[in-house]
């Protein structure tokens, strides 16, 4: 049976694996009733991109990813890249040791669309303690992109740092981005923090202009980098938790009662991941366990996800496939994932995924940063710190690896849930590297 099989009534996180490993009783079938996320569209004035890649691109992590087309240095056994992707640039890297065992395009400088949010997290996750609580005013919502997919934050509510993340990761609301943003000083102060955070991780493709990823003149990355920037977030606790979080509660309206009590209902919100919560003629992929998706008019589709299989996780990123089919982005990804898992140690890496400057200076010897509040965390270094590395071992309590919790551990701490216990393990940099 394909791995793309969806698992057969395999029972699923509210919240995220950790909310599970601490409260069991809480389960839901993975047959979700797909949530609806709007389009950024292309702000006017924006030309679509050049349908050609560069001659000449980077080659951070190795000369054959600065190369145009496919590449693959396929071993005598390995099976042939799959036929009928039509991404522009896509990329296929084992997530612990940083070998990428195929590329297509790998450094093409593309519009992300919400992609971009995972640097967004990765720098601003560990400013906040996820309790702290923040009133909305309307100048925290100033410059919402029209036509933004959103959350539904409310002027004059509070919500908690956990709440703006979950709509950040679930709906991909930019109006939670916003909020995030003028709690770190404003839009221009995070996206300086971004691109000052991409530069230290070598993701030297990626221009941040917007902290959601909204279309805007100058605003790139590539499917390398975005490789990059989603295994430097999975090295961070709460980054794993949300971007696995398939559905969740979010705060509603306060409103005031016949009685004349105000009182605060709550909605249920539903991750955009389709390989994540499946989709009307897509099925959840099996050990699929995040990351995060995106698509604007400019951009099309981009998707960067992570999954596991008998111990070996990889990361796959596709951006903007040429077919337009219903959930294409997603087939495609699930093609490169098949093949990957299927390759793997079959065949030559054609580059590699770069560590931080700031490991690669330490010489490996990161310690666990303290996050807000003085609680250390061995999974979640500060922006622009080294962080740990691992393989993901995490398996359901109810036995086997069919779908979401599997891939949790991934490079900074292993999350197993195991009778209900969690444990977290922590390696440092630098990862093992391609021979």
């Amino acid at each position: 049976m394909s791995a793309s099989k969806k698992t057969a009534r395999r029972s699923l996180p509210v919240t995220s694996a950790l909310a599970v490993s601490l409260s069991l009783t809480s389960l839901f079938s993975p047959a979700l009733a797909p949530a609806a996320h709007a389009a950024d569209p292309t702000p006017s004035g924006s030309a679509s991109p050049s349908a050609t890649p560069p001659a000449t691109m980077s080659t951070v992590g190795g000369e054959q990813l600065g190369r145009p087309g496919t590449q693959a240095n396929l071993g005598g056994d390995a099976p042939v890249v799959p036929k009928g992707i039509s991404a522009r640039s896509w990329i296929v890297a084992d997530a612990e040791t940083g070998e990428v065992l195929a590329a297509h395009n790998a450094h093409w400088r593309l519009a992300p669309a919400s992609t971009l949010k995972m640097l967004f997290a990765d720098t601003l996750l560990p400013k906040f303690n996820k309790d702290d609580k923040h009133k909305v005013t309307l100048p925290d919502l100033a410059g919402v992109g029209a036509g933004s997919s959103m959350v539904g934050i409310k002027e004059n509510e509070t919500y908690t740092v956990h709440d703006l993340w979950l709509g950040v990761f679930l709906r991909s609301g930019n109006d939670a981005v916003h909020v995030l943003s003028a709690m770190n000083g404003g839009v221009k102060q995070t996206v300086a923090d971004m691109n000052a955070h991409a530069e230290e991780l070598q993701a030297l493709d990626t221009h941040a202009v917007s902290p959601d990823g909204y279309d805007a003149k100058g605003q790139v990355s590539s499917a390398y980098d975005l490789t990059l920037i989603a295994r430097s977030g999975l090295q961070k606790q709460d980054f794993r938790e949300y971007c696995s979080t398939v559905r969740a509660k979010f705060p509603g309206e306060t409103k005031k009662g016949k009685n004349g009590k105000r009182s605060r209902s709550s909605f249920e919100i539903q991750n955009t991941n389709r390989l994540l919560t499946g989709d009307s003629g897509l099925d959840a992929y099996q050990g699929i366990a995040g990351v995060k998706n995106g698509n604007t008019t400019n951009a099309g589709a981009t998707f960067t996800g992570v999954a596991e299989r008998d111990g070996r996780v990889l990361l796959v990123t596709v951006m903007h496939p040429e077919k337009q089919e219903h959930n294409q982005v997603y087939k495609e990804t699930a093609k490169l994932f098949d093949w990957g898992f299927a390759a793997a140690g079959k065949v030559q890496p054609v580059g590699e995924l770069v560590a931080p400057k700031g490991a690669e200076t330490s010489g490996g010897s990161a310690e666990p940063s303290t996050q807000p509040g003085g609680t250390a965390s061995a999974t979640s270094p500060a922006p622009g710190s080294a962080g740990g590395g691992g393989k993901a071992v995490a398996s359901a309590a109810s036995g086997g690896t069919g779908g979401i919790g599997i891939a949790l551990g991934i490079t900074g701490g292993v999350l197993a849930l195991v009778a209900g216990a969690v444990f977290l393990v922590n390696r440092k940099w630098p990862l093992r590297r391609a021979k």
